[in-house]
């Protein structure tokens, strides 16, 4: 098997390509519903999915075997080209989305590289049809009615809980203490109390700050953080096999060389989604979180909670659902609970319009690719 320094540069390049449009669809709904502001949202989306993206190496044997041997013939001769030119047609058109502001799926492209290089390499006869459209073709078109579906159960769930739970503090009594309230017609309740110093109390934020306690406040936002956190996370996990399947292409068992070498890949590709997240990540960040909906700190929980919890069973499951189609589908599903015109209908035609090109999009610049390879190989 070749694995060129040409192919691997390549694998970086989408890998960055990757983070400058992906790192947004986790952190999007923190900005959107004012818990923090740009800046800190990403840095805090960049440093879960390199985590996520280094973790994969241990995890996620399934997706590179998909990637890199599922959607082939087996005994299907592949030149070096071939990774190439998927490669340089996915990192193409993922970089002009990112340019234009438009969330788009890194693994809506690598697919449409895939069949725009298999057409062009052996006339599509050495593609799996069945299992690209199994695998990933079904998965990619559900992620939009699945996020819409959950986000629509969930809000109810988190509009309570923003208008009826405070959050909880745990604190530590410094002496003896208790905190009591008095009603209208003077009845007494104690909210808390404690008999000895260091006693744990687990109350409501306000109260604990009327006893002059500190402590660990959890609240909302407080889910809200740890929720983009782990869709971070997941999302690092499920991308990067995807774009390090590439190094195997075409192997018959998706086995590496050497431990070295697999874990040289992912770091590789984790530090390169980093980079671009944290460099390139700003502006589809700014589209989701301003340009589709209005958010409040309930709706921007309830379309992260929804983005978290199907990536993170997608990834358990291994099946490659599109992070941009179930939180960009998330945060529309939220803004049509406050009726249609609280949609921006302009900026979700484009986004749509995108997805449905990514694929020919992709294909394209693959195919072309493939062309001008093999012409000067």
């Amino acid at each position: 098997m070749d694995i060129s320094f040409l192919t691997f540069a390549l694998v970086l390049a989408l890998a960055y390509a990757n983070g400058t449009n992906d790192v947004s669809k986790a952190i999007a709904t923190l900005v959107g519903s004012g818990v923090t502001n740009y800046r800190t949202a990403i840095l805090w989306g960049t440093a879960w999915t390199v985590a996520g993206a280094g973790f994969a190496a241990l995890v996620a044997g399934a997706m590179v075997k998909t990637f890199s041997n599922g959607l082939l013939q087996t005994g299907t001769l592949l030149s070096p080209t071939i990774a190439l030119s998927i490669l340089f047609g996915a990192m193409v058109w993922v970089f002009v989305a990112s340019r234009t502001g438009l969330p788009v799926s890194t693994t809506h492209a690598l697919t449409g590289a895939i069949v725009g290089t298999g057409l062009m390499a052996f006339a599509g006869e050495g593609l799996l049809w069945p299992a690209i459209g199994k695998k990933i073709a079904l998965p990619l078109l559900l992620s939009p009615f699945l996020a819409f579906g959950l986000s629509l159960l969930l809000h109810p769930a988190m509009r309570w809980s923003a208008e009826k739970w405070g959050g909880a503090c745990l604190c530590l009594m410094p002496a003896s203490r208790a905190l009591f309230t008095i009603d209208a017609r003077r009845s007494t309740r104690i909210l808390f109390q404690s008999t000895g110093f260091g006693q744990p109390i687990v109350a409501v934020p306000a109260q604990c700050d009327r006893a002059g306690l500190r402590g660990l406040a959890v609240g909302l936002d407080t889910i809200h953080w740890l929720s983009s956190g782990l869709a971070s996370f997941a999302r690092g996990t499920n991308d990067a096999p995807k774009i390090v399947a590439m190094l195997l292409l075409g192997s018959t068992t998706a086995t590496w060389p050497s431990t070295w070498f697999q874990f040289a890949a992912f770091g590789g590709v984790a530090f390169a989604m980093g980079l671009g997240s944290y460099l390139g990540g700003l502006k589809v960040t700014e589209v989701l979180a301003e340009k589709v909906t209005r958010m409040d700190h309930a709706e921007g929980l309830t379309a992260n909670l929804t983005t978290s919890t199907l990536v993170l069973c997608s990834g358990w499951l291994g099946l490659p659902v599109s992070t941009t189609h179930v939180s960009s589908s998330a945060i529309i599903g939220i803004g049509l609970l406050k009726g249609v015109n609280a949609v921006r209908w302009t900026t979700v035609r484009d986004m749509v319009l995108a997805w449905v090109i990514t694929l020919p999009a992709a294909g394209g610049f693959a195919a072309l690719a493939y062309v001008l390879f093999t012409s000067f190989s």
